[in-house]
């Protein structure tokens, strides 16, 4: 087996305003829209990061997720990209919210956050050569089955 991540699923408040957000501000092409099961409502919206990784939007979101440091479950999600700071640039002058500055973080990575219009979580992270993360990709890269 070779796994590698496809999607992320997030439930939306507002289907089109979210889908902005990742398309616009984020600057993700839309991929395709996909109809509800009976053909008259748009049921899902995908994004693209990269070949074969989406972003999936899903409408009808109406209750709130509470969001905690120690809540179990998914906390946030993580775009690599190769220039952090280029990012946070970029997508600042699109009007993101940046919660963060850049900053490098415990293990190396240069990073910063922002959110989406429901307050999901977003990293953007970069991968020096001295990086945890870096250094893991090299390592394991190189191993048998990789």
């Amino acid at each position: 087996m070779k796994p590698r991540y496809g999607h992320i699923a997030i439930r939306a408040r507002d289907l089109e305003k979210t889908a902005a957000f990742y398309r616009d501000t984020l600057g993700f092409p839309e991929a395709f829209r996909m109809k509800d099961p009976t053909g008259t409502r748009l049921g899902v919206i995908y994004l693209y990061l990269a070949p074969g990784q989406f972003i999936e939007l899903f409408p009808g979101g109406t209750e709130e997720h509470e969001k905690s440091p120690a809540g179990i479950g998914v906390q946030h999600f993580c775009i690599e990209v190769d220039d952090a700071a280029g990012a946070q640039e970029e997508i600042r002058g699109r009007g993101a919210p940046i919660d963060t500055e850049l900053k490098t973080g415990y293990s190396k990575c240069i990073q910063f956050w922002t959110h989406d219009p429901d307050g999901n979580a977003i990293e953007f992270m970069e991968l020096p050569p001295e990086s945890l993360q870096y250094q893991a990709n090299e390592r394991l890269a190189r191993s048998p089955g990789a």
